[in-house]
């Protein structure tokens, strides 16, 4: 049997589990939510599995000691929050691709197949492992062509929050959505009781179209977590007392400060692996580069509904637009009705609030600039916004819905 040969066959006995792959991704965007797991469960190899909300972990299959996962590079069609739906590439059905999870000093073996319409390649970003298994196509290895399938295969000699994305077209690749985290748990750790990864990722979609641009370097206009926008970003829920950590990854072209309100926490670790106990000091937000990962950690002893959200403001709307004539401070009575004639969308700002272009005409597939509604009204966010979600006694991790708040801890008109 050949080189090949083996890899066809090994593909094939994995067919499998990838279909179940496939139909978690789909059912994960259905249902928002992350929960059905129960606290104080028990923890597969001594870790805390890792949650990607509106997302999967990739099956992996014991193969003589080796590890061994299957990602499929394919188009895919994904939804961002209900109404919208973007064309999108990624991976085994799914944007970002599913999270891998493994252990320190595990030997892993990961089989990639193109669907795609062009070459690919995957590369390891962070990993320490043999130059040839890099992945930077044409530098480390061929392209993987339409149709083919590549074996990677490597021993894991660190630990951290690592990446996956491709390294072949990857201006094009990159910004229709290839990316997924690759973790690496350390043999031994502080553990926790919630693992929760987002990835962030920031796209360029004209109003009523579908399909990303990849051509636009700075002026986007949709921002993600696990490329999802709020209101479709699943909550994170956790139990007071639970230790949490949220892990970061970063692949888009700007940098995103994200902020958790009602909290402190400490940056536990980053892609080169755990920080010093030393080097850590206490944050309420985290910067988190481009190409970087970052881990922050906390004890979730305060109850209620907490958001979580990127604090650069543009970047908490949806279906942003930027060549609007800039009418601030003009009372423009009547006239503002007129422009919108001629420029569709338009809204006179400071005046009535932006929030109220959540009840304006909009294109098809194009999503209100501010949406979702809590229990006091509208909430006006969107893009890289979501909910920490901390209860007292807690019987599992669904969605508890909204917090209701002890008489006299809210604000009160005078």
């Amino acid at each position: 049997m050949n080189r090949r040969d083996v890899i066809v066959s090994s593909a094939a006995l994995l067919g499998g589990a990838l279909a179940l792959t496939n139909k978690a991704a789909r059912a994960a965007d259905a249902a928002p939510a992350p929960g059905g797991d129960v606290p104080g469960a028990p923890r597969a190899e001594g870790y805390t599995p890792v949650i990607t909300p509106n997302g999967t972990a990739l099956p992996w299959r014991l193969d003589r000691g080796v590890k061994e996962f299957h990602l499929v590079a394919e188009p895919l069609k994904r939804e961002f929050a209900a109404g919208m739906t973007v064309n999108c590439w990624g991976y085994n059905g799914q944007t970002p691709g599913p999270t891998i999870e493994a252990v320190e000093g595990d030997r892993v073996r990961v089989l990639v197949t193109n669907k795609l319409p062009e070459r690919t390649s995957v590369h390891w970003h962070g990993a320490l492992l043999p130059n040839g298994m890099d992945g930077v196509a044409g530098l480390n290895q061929p392209h993987i062509e339409p149709g083919e399938t590549y074996v990677y295969e490597f021993t894991l000699r660190q630990h951290g929050t690592l990446m996956y994305h491709p390294h072949s077209d990857e201006m094009v690749q990159m910004a229709l959505g290839m990316m997924g985290f690759f973790i690496v748990h350390p043999r031994q750790r502080a553990a926790v009781d919630r693992d929760f990864a987002i990835m962030l990722h920031e796209w360029s979609i004209p109003p009523g179209g579908a399909t990303p641009n990849p051509a636009v370097m700075t002026d986007f206009n949709l921002f993600t977590f696990n490329s999802r926008v709020w209101p479709g970003t699943a909550p994170l829920v956790a139990k007071r007392g639970d230790r949490v950590r949220l892990r970061f990854g970063n692949l888009s072209m700007d940098s995103h400060p994200i902020h958790l309100h009602g909290y402190r926490f400490t940056v536990t670790g980053t892609e080169a692996g755990t920080v010093p106990p030393t080097a850590r000091f206490p944050e309420a937000t985290v910067d988190v580069p481009v190409g970087s990962t970052r881990d922050v950690e906390l004890v979730a002893d305060e109850p209620g509904d907490w958001a979580l959200h990127c604090h650069k403001s543009h970047h908490t709307m949806n279906a942003m637009s930027h060549d609007l004539p800039n009418m601030l401070g003009v009372a423009q009575g009547t006239a503002e009705d007129k422009v919108r004639a001629l420029l569709p969308g338009y809204m006179a700002m400071g005046e009535s609030g932006m929030g109220s272009m959540m009840d304006m005409g909009r294109p098809k597939n194009t999503l209100p600039m501010m949406s979702g509604t809590g229990p006091f009204g509208p909430i006006e966010m969107g893009g890289m916004f979501t909910v920490l979600k901390v209860r007292e006694g807690l019987a599992n991790y669904d969605d508890p819905g909204w917090y209701k708040q002890p008489p006299g801890t809210s604000p009160r008109k005078v």
